[in-house]
Formats: structure tokens, sequence, C-alpha cells
């Protein structure tokens, strides 16, 4: 079975509140969808998420890097050939774009599990057919004290058991934030606070020092600096008692095997726009549990194409800690497939692959003659 074509689309779903955090503000979940298909008709689905300040991917960047560089690749080749061989093509065809290199990942992936009559979790290797659900996070995002309390109290209502805190703007307002959120939600929720890299060392562990004496337990604090201070991770680590979870500083098994050699986490936070892919994210759970470290599996504000790959390798690997919230962000969700989002709870079915088809949300780019 041949890969003979692709077609590229945009997909914009409006978010039910603006998601903010210490390195931006969007009110859309805005995707480029990416789908490769065969000689014998079967589509495969991929998306990527454009994240400037993250991944330095732009919408006009996944789409060039798309037809100059990856979809050439790949174009002709033979799913025979085998994923293993065509990820490294993949990957190789150019240096960094990770995100435009997972959507083509997951888009092959896709494609054999079809080929293959399998869910996509159990091509990753699920014990089961159809796993077991995951329960997700909810982010709330970056605003002033009563607001955040206001949507934690309104994410509780929603089912949710776990938050996701977005702090990092300012160590003092955000210590008022976290101990208001803490006396309103503790007990009722688990509590991670995620930084984006907006605190110093030093701003770190006086702020997790004061929740900590004062008796206020957070699940976890999410790359609190910087990505490229691997020193004051592991010195952040080694003064405070909350997990340490590393988000921004590893991309690849390259970054993971240096933050475990620095001692500068406790956690992994694993995300396929930043990896590469899957078989990449796979490489990084597997040095993580070597080195004695846990695992999260989240992603970017993305479309619930990549959150169901996500999900789907989260399943595949056991890992049970999930932040997969966008679909739950969103006003809706034009998608069907056999990863479904009802507030937490997300649940898989058998359908082969990712399990999804022909939508009318995707608003397709003028085809490239060079990728059809």
């Amino acid at each position: 079975m041949k890969i003979v074509g692709a077609r590229i689309a945009r997909l914009h779903i409006p978010l039910r509140t603006p998601f903010v955090t210490a390195l931006r503000r969007v009110d859309a979940i805005d995707d480029r969808v990416l789908l490769l298909v065969t000689d014998a008709g079967l589509v495969g689905w991929g998306s990527a998420a454009a994240t400037a300040r993250i991944t330095g991917e732009t919408h006009g960047s996944l789409v060039a890097a798309w037809r100059g560089h990856l979809l050439p690749a790949i174009l002709g080749a033979d799913l025979e050939d085998g994923l293993e061989a065509l990820s490294a093509r993949v990957a190789s065809a150019m240096v960094g774009n990770p995100s435009a290199k997972a959507a083509i990942e997951i888009a092959l992936h896709d494609l054999e599990a079809r080929r293959r009559a399998l869910p996509l979790a159990a091509l990753l290797g699920s014990a089961e057919a159809v796993p077991a659900p995951l329960a997700s996070d909810l982010t709330i995002s970056a605003g002033p004290t009563a607001a955040m309390v206001a949507d934690a109290e309104a994410a509780l209502a929603r089912g949710f058991r776990a938050l996701k805190l977005k702090v990092g703007t300012d160590p003092a307002e955000d210590l008022v934030r976290l101990r208001a959120l803490h006396a309103a939600v503790a007990g009722r929720a688990s509590l991670r606070i995620d930084v984006n890299q907006g605190w110093t060392a030093d701003a770190t562990v006086r702020t997790l020092a004061t929740l900590e004496d004062e008796g206020r337990v957070f699940e976890l604090v999410e790359q609190p600096v910087p990505a490229d201070d691997l020193d004051g991770m592991a010195w952040i680590r080694a003064r405070i008692a909350t997990p340490l979870l590393a988000d921004e500083c590893v991309f690849s098994p390259a970054d993971a095997k240096r933050v475990i050699d620095a001692g500068a986490a406790d956690l992994i936070n694993l995300k396929l726009m930043k990896a590469g892919g899957l078989r990449p994210a796979a490489r990084i759970a597997d040095l993580a549990r070597e080195g004695g470290l846990g695992l999260m599996v989240g992603c970017m504000l993305e479309s619930p194409i990549g959150v169901a790959a996500a999900a789907h390798f989260a399943a595949a690997l056991g890992i049970d800690r999930v932040d997969l919230d966008p679909p739950a962000l969103a006003t809706h969700d034009p998608l069907r497939g056999n990863a479904r989002f009802d507030g937490p709870a997300v649940t898989f079915h058998a359908a082969p692959g990712l399990g999804l088809d022909a939508t009318d949300a995707l608003d397709f780019l003028p085809d490239d003659p060079s990728t059809t």
C-alpha cells in the first residue's frame, strides 16, 4: 500500500474562554491538519499546533516544512517498508520542526493501524484493544485571583478532579493566587502548578518553600525556570519537597538524558508536538523510566486529532497522569473518532486507527501539485 498524496487543511475551534499562560494568550484552537492518502483509498490523519514561543513553528512554517521537505521524504513510499523506516525518513528530512514531523508521524501510524484493523493504542502495544478510560486535568488560565478561583470551582462542577494552575507572571502575585486556590480547592482536586518558565530559581524555591511551610500540598510544579537552565532545575529540586516536572526542557531523547544526568526533574511531560511524534516520545519514556522518573502525557493547545493520538499513546504505555484538556477547553468538538472527550473522561472505542472520517470542519488549503 503506497502513499500517493496528501492534503492540508485548517481546523479552527473557538475556546470557551481565552487560554492564558506566562507565554501567550489565545482565543481558539487553530491547527493545520495533514491527511495522507494511499493508493488503496485509506486516509491517515495527523495535525500540528503552531506554538512559536515553544517549538518555533508557525502556521506558515508547518505548511512549508510539509510541502518542501517532509512529504517528499515519504510520498511514493510503501507502508510495507515499516513504520520505523518511514518515521526515520521524516526525522532526517530536516532539522527541527518537531510539530510538523509529529503530524506526519501520527498520520503514518494512523494509516498502519487502519491497514491492520487495529485501534492506534493496540498498534502501539496496548494489551487491550479498547483501553480503560483516562482522566484528564483541566487548565485554569492565568488571571486575577478571583477569576482563577471561580474557574476552578466551575471545573470541579464539570467533574474535574485535577487542575493545572497557570502562573508565572509575578512570583509575589502568584503566591497570593496559589494560596487562594489551595484554600478553595484543596481536598477536592489535586493541584498542579505550571509556571511556563516564568520564575527564577530563587523565586521558585522561595514560593514553594513558603507554600510547603504553610502545609499547602501541590501535586507538582512544572517548568518554573527557562528551558536551558538545567542547573537551576537541579538546584530547585534539591530544595523543595514538591515534585518537579520538566516540560519545555525536554524535546528529544538527548534532552531527556541531559535532564536525568543533571538530576533536574522528578517527572517528564511527554508531548508529541515537542518530541516529533510517537516513536521519539516512546524513546523518551523509556529513558525516563530507566532513570526512575515519573511521566505525564500532555499536549499543546491543539486539535482533538493530536490530543487523541496522545491519549492512545498514554493508554498504550500505561501512563495515567494526563493533561489532555483542549477538547474540554473548546466550545465544541467537531470530530468523531475512537477517542472521545467528555469532561475529564477520555474513552476509547474499537474503530481502527484514530477512527476519524470526513468532516465539514476542515478548511482545505489549495493543493500543491507536488503533494497530490
